[in-house]
């Protein structure tokens, strides 16, 4: 395997060194700030966005609640798991930010006076409620706003902690076609004498969740000398919130025949404030355990279809899952295209080259590509043929040179 992701990194770096753009003192931006004028919420609000660099892709979307607290980790994470390496982890996806105003009132599904138990003050727990509200600002006014303005696919996936994590609860409990996945992180459980806790377990009971994935990340926020088994017959405010997510998961763990693609976890060593980023990393290759694929060595020596089969049957099973067409990455297959073709294994080089052309017919570098492997086989006048085309989508200094010597030959 080592020897593979080397074959695949040379290829890559082969290929990145004739993209690479200057880079001196510029700046590194991971998205951009955009807003919107809520009426549902009567007010502007504002969110980050961030937008893979491919050209004519579409991409699922990740709303992290609590933007200004998520939004440059998660995105790293995503960049680094769908980094194209022969080994890519989940897809590339646009993420968004959803930044707050006024919290406590979004983020809770229901209204609540003080409650000196869970240190919740009057003032703190005023224009609790709204959380209703703001699922329908989500679903009415953002989500139209993000896929009518960014490449959006039909994949969309939720990512809360805390009261983020109770709202994630509740629109999957109460919304639950609104999103693909949801990532749950140490949720609120408590609110309201854990009021949707017990709406959620009823739900998990009677309903069918066919299509649908959560992933629980439970905190370690247990006093000193407190562990899982101890803490189930404390009655202490200071366990009230990690006694009410094991009973969520305890109701997961009871209905496993609902359809739901589920898995939680406790994480001993992570406290409240830390235990976002496992979780979400831990998520994320939870719920995109079949997007890799896998390779052997033969698919590198093969002569014949194998590695064009390999690709084909996996994307089309990623596209399956996943409701949508996704496509292999053209410089991927471009540059194991040349790693063939300069080991004179032409058929597989011809079949790479050729799945590029299928899948990128928009984009010059395909034809030019197969041009070169072409003139390699000495088929002279259909490289002519494709570089043509390649010109005729992107004038180009390379295509030009190589169509000029061509003709020149011919004379």
């Amino acid at each position: 395997m080592k020897k593979i992701n080397l074959i695949l990194a040379f290829c890559l770096f082969f290929n990145l060194a004739f993209t690479q753009g200057k880079e001196d003192m510029q700046s590194i931006v991971i998205g951009k700030t955009d807003s919107i004028q809520s009426k549902l919420l009567g007010e502007q609000r504002k969110i980050w966005v961030h937008v893979p660099d491919g050209v004519n892709q579409k991409y699922p979307v990740v709303y992290v609640l609590d933007g200004e607290g998520h939004f440059s980790s998660v995105v790293g994470m995503m960049q680094q798991l769908s980094s194209v390496n022969g080994n890519t982890m989940c897809p590339q996806m646009i993420v968004v930010g959803i930044k707050n105003t006024d919290r406590t009132r979004d983020l809770t599904p229901t209204h609540v006076d003080a409650d000196p138990s869970m240190m919740l003050d009057s003032i703190f727990a005023k224009t609790s409620g709204g959380g209703e509200n703001f699922i329908a600002f989500i679903e009415k006014e953002l989500m139209p706003h993000i896929e009518a303005k960014y490449p959006t696919a039909p994949y969309k996936m939720l990512i809360g902690h805390s009261f983020g994590g109770l709202t994630v609860m509740q629109a999957f409990t109460h919304h639950t076609d609104l999103f693909n996945s949801y990532i749950c992180i140490d949720p609120s459980m408590w609110w309201d004498n854990q009021k949707l806790l017990k709406e959620t377990q009823k739900v998990l009971a009677e309903k069918k969740f066919d299509g649908k994935s959560l992933y629980l990340g439970i905190a370690n926020t247990m006093e000193e000398g407190i562990d899982l088994i101890k803490v189930e017959n404390d009655t202490s405010n200071d366990s009230k919130h990690i006694r009410s997510i094991l009973a969520l998961q305890s109701s997961f763990e009871k209905n496993t025949k609902n359809g739901l693609k589920y898995r939680g976890k406790y994480y001993p060593d992570d406290t409240h404030g830390s235990v976002p980023l496992i979780t979400e990393y831990d998520a994320l290759r939870f719920f995109f355990d079949f997007y890799p694929i896998r390779f052997t060595m033969k698919d590198f020596t093969d002569s014949t279809d194998v590695l064009l089969n390999k690709y084909q049957n996996h994307y089309a099973n990623l596209s399956k899952k996943m409701g949508y067409t996704l496509k292999p990455d053209e410089n991927e297959i471009n540059s194991m295209g040349y790693d063939f073709l300069s080991r004179k294994v032409y058929k597989t080089a011809e079949s790479l080259f050729k799945l590029n052309i299928i899948n990128y017919p928009e984009s010059f570098n395909v034809y030019d590509s197969y041009a070169d492997y072409l003139i390699a086989i000495d088929d002279k006048a259909n490289a002519i043929i494709q570089l043509k085309k390649a010109l005729a989508l992107k004038e180009n200094e390379i295509s030009r040179k190589k169509l000029t010597e061509l003709e020149n030959d011919k004379k």
